[in-house]
């Protein structure tokens, strides 16, 4: 198998690398958290770089690109801790580009990859626990018109969306639908993230929405499954920064007299620490591979990467501040925001311990290994 990239990959990382590096750096970050953790002319730099776009076919202004330059472009945010919720992006233009009518692609992906809308996923409740069928927000119908009751947590940027993806009840069957921000009944309490990055609990009370799919469990898989494979690779992005300070670190700081990058007991962490990461990698790409995979492979898939990332997330992450010791959790130290930013997506889209009961559960006679 090739793992190469194409040039027009490399084109692309190198573009959002350098948007990162001269356009996003530590104390623009820093501003922005302080500000609430979403920075809209931020998402609209984004989204003339053709990120937000990155999904939609060319027909509505989009780029016509797939999983690998979205992996691409993933790795290059992680890498910058970038706040801003492009990976939602990612999902609402997959889905409703895979299982909206027409209409409805056609009202929303060309605001979405101008960037004039930001939709995002609203799924998550309090009884869930990350099982996606568990569900009791309830759509009624009134002729054509369809409208949600229910509430909806830890919504990115869920005050600052234009609109929301948003699993309720049909008749007893899960069905997908849009709902807008400004809809009536419609109410978003934000409030800033453990990372630094913004959220709220959004409330639906008889709020007009759109169907966007029937079938509404098969669409909402295959939206988690695009931010696994997404914060994957954003994961990613974070571990290769995370060991690049760690490094940088031991072959600066200096214990009786000499780099702390001099004793091996270090040097054997480093190694062990480099030996997840690559872990990692090897496992985000995997789940960019089978993200258009069919659905059963695809979700045993992204369990399988889910968890691995998961382990490696959780080992980088603690052995890095263990080596820096106490600067290695303070805040003006760009470190404990890769930590922070570890732990968040340890814990995205289900956690480690999550997905190691789903690859239990998925597996079959040959343990997984040929499968």
């Amino acid at each position: 198998m090739d793992f190469n990239f194409t040039d027009d990959q490399d084109q692309l990382r190198d573009a959002v690398r350098k948007w990162v590096d001269k356009g996003y750096d530590f104390e623009r970050r820093r501003a922005i958290v302080k500000a609430g953790g979403f920075d809209r002319g931020v998402y609209g730099e984004l989204a003339e770089l053709g990120l937000a776009g990155l999904y939609i076919s060319e027909d509505h202004g989009g780029m016509g690109m797939g999983p690998v330059e979205g992996m691409v472009v993933m790795e290059e945010l992680g890498r910058g801790i970038v706040l801003e919720p492009l990976g939602q992006t990612l999902i609402a233009s997959g889905i409703i580009g895979g299982y909206a009518p027409d209409a409805v692609k056609s009202a929303w992906l060309p605001k979405i990859a101008s960037g004039e809308a930001l939709v995002v996923l609203a799924h998550t409740e309090r009884a869930a626990r990350y099982k996606l069928d568990v569900c009791e927000t309830r759509a009624g119908r009134s002729g054509e018109a369809w409208s949600i009751t229910g509430a909806k947590s830890t919504v990115p940027a869920g005050d600052q969306a234009e609109a929301f993806l948003v699993p309720a009840l049909a008749d007893g069957k899960m069905a997908l639908f849009l709902v807008e921000r400004s809809a009536a009944g419609v109410q978003a309490r934000g409030y800033g993230t453990m990372e630094g990055g913004r959220a709220a609990e959004v409330t639906f009370a008889s709020s007009p929405a759109t169907l966007v799919s029937q079938d509404g469990l098969a669409a909402l898989e295959h939206a988690v499954d695009i931010g696994i494979a997404a914060s994957c690779a954003e994961a990613v992005g974070v571990l290769d920064k995370t060991m690049d300070v760690t490094a940088e670190y031991l072959n600066t700081r200096k214990q009786f007299g000499v780099p702390l990058a001099t004793f091996q007991a270090l040097r054997h962490r480093m190694a062990d620490m480099k030996m997840q990461q690559e872990l990692a990698r090897s496992m985000s790409y995997y789940a960019s591979l089978k993200l258009n995979a069919p659905p059963e492979e695809r979700r045993r898939a992204m369990a399988r990467a889910k968890y691995q990332l998961g382990v490696s997330m959780r080992f980088v992450g603690q052995n890095s501040v263990q080596l820096h010791g106490g600067i290695g959790v303070t805040d003006e130290y760009i470190g404990s925001h890769y930590f922070k930013k570890l732990t968040q997506l340890e814990l995205s889209f289900g956690d480690t311990l999550h997905h190691l009961g789903e690859v239990s559960a998925r597996m079959q006679e040959t343990a997984g290994v040929f499968a």
